[in-house]
């Protein structure tokens, strides 16, 4: 029996379709923490293959699992699975780990293979990296993210990718899963340079803002006085907004990034200026605002707080009272 115009559409339209899913990567996943869960979750749900790192943590594992990813239970496993394998997790010491370590990525990638990482790593150690798979036929990039962990699970991180041209193009598919802006710096090591850039300007208006509503309370104007002069005029922006959530309003889940994890970006900061041969002064100053901080402050406190702690370090009370209660850090 003849088939209709319409039935040899749906025909052709199903075998596109698998034809699609029959030339898509399969995708590696290692570090599901605050961003990672949310970009493994998108990646799996746009219709990747998706093998992932369980961790002790499991409700992020069995949200995947959930969505149809495979577990692995090691970094080999998840290499051995897949054609591209991305990493999210605290920087390069743990990269290293994740690559060269016991049961590592580099005992199961194949020839051809990418490992892309989105970590703040040091490019020091991105460069030598790539220079270190590559000698075995893999293609290292780095994609390190901006925004926040709320923007990780909408799938509209940015990305800055550093790659070459060919392998970006490769990689570019996956990353529109969970990236709203994705935007190709340079070569590889590129992307982590300017995440440092990019966190050293965050960073250090987080230590400006810190310090100017300590010395604002000092002089007896309070946060939410200095507030309504900054928030929407000309010094207002996105990240002074989510900041002083946690000042004004005891909300310390609207800018989940550690202030352990500032320090550290900050130290690859240094690193990267002392490279170069540049001085960097305000770089260190912001550092060490926040090297006070994480000396003293339990670590799951985020970089809002570093408010709360200038202001003590000076005598000035800005710890937020929520629903009539002073909030703890």
């Amino acid at each position: 029996m003849a088939k209709t115009a319409a039935q040899l559409s749906i025909i052709r339209d199903r075998t596109d379709d698998m034809n699609t899913s029959a030339a898509r990567e399969t995708i590696g996943f290692i570090g599901l923490g605050l961003m990672g869960h949310g970009i493994a979750k998108n990646i799996v749900d746009k219709g990747y293959p998706l093998t992932f790192l369980g961790r002790k943590n499991r409700k992020p594992a069995e949200d995947l699992l959930g969505r149809g990813a495979k577990e692995a239970s090691t970094s080999r496993d998840v290499a051995a699975a897949s054609d591209i394998v991305f990493i999210c997790v605290t920087g390069s010491r743990e990269v290293e780990a994740i690559i060269r370590g016991p049961g590592g990525l580099k005992e199961g990638l194949k020839k051809g293979s990418v490992v892309v990482d989105c970590s703040t790593s040091d490019p020091v150690s991105t460069v030598a990296l790539a220079a270190e798979l590559k000698a075995l036929g893999i293609d290292y990039v780095d994609a390190p993210l901006s925004r926040t962990p709320k923007e990780a699970w909408e799938g509209t991180l940015d990305a800055m990718v550093g790659a070459p041209d060919s392998v970006f193009a490769r990689v570019k598919p996956v990353i529109e899963t969970w990236a709203g802006r994705i935007v190709h710096i340079g070569d590889t090591g590129d992307g982590h340079r300017m995440k440092l850039l990019n966190n050293f300007i965050s960073l250090g208006y987080a230590a400006i803002y810190s310090e100017a509503l300590a010395l604002a309370e000092k002089v007896g104007i309070s946060p939410p006085r200095f507030d309504s002069v900054i928030r929407n005029g000309r010094m207002d922006c996105g990240f002074y907004q989510t900041f002083m959530r946690w000042t004004l309003e005891g909300d310390r889940d609207a800018h989940k990034f550690t202030i352990a994890n500032a320090f550290k970006d900050l130290t690859y900061l240094e690193s990267m200026a002392g490279a170069a041969g540049i001085a960097n002064p305000l770089g260190n100053a912001t550092k060490n605002s926040f090297a006070g901080a994480h000396a003293t402050g339990p670590a799951e406190q985020f970089v809002p707080m570093l408010a709360t702690h200038i202001g003590k370090v000076n005598g000035v009370d800005l710890m937020p009272t929520k629903d009539g209660k002073k909030q703890a850090i």
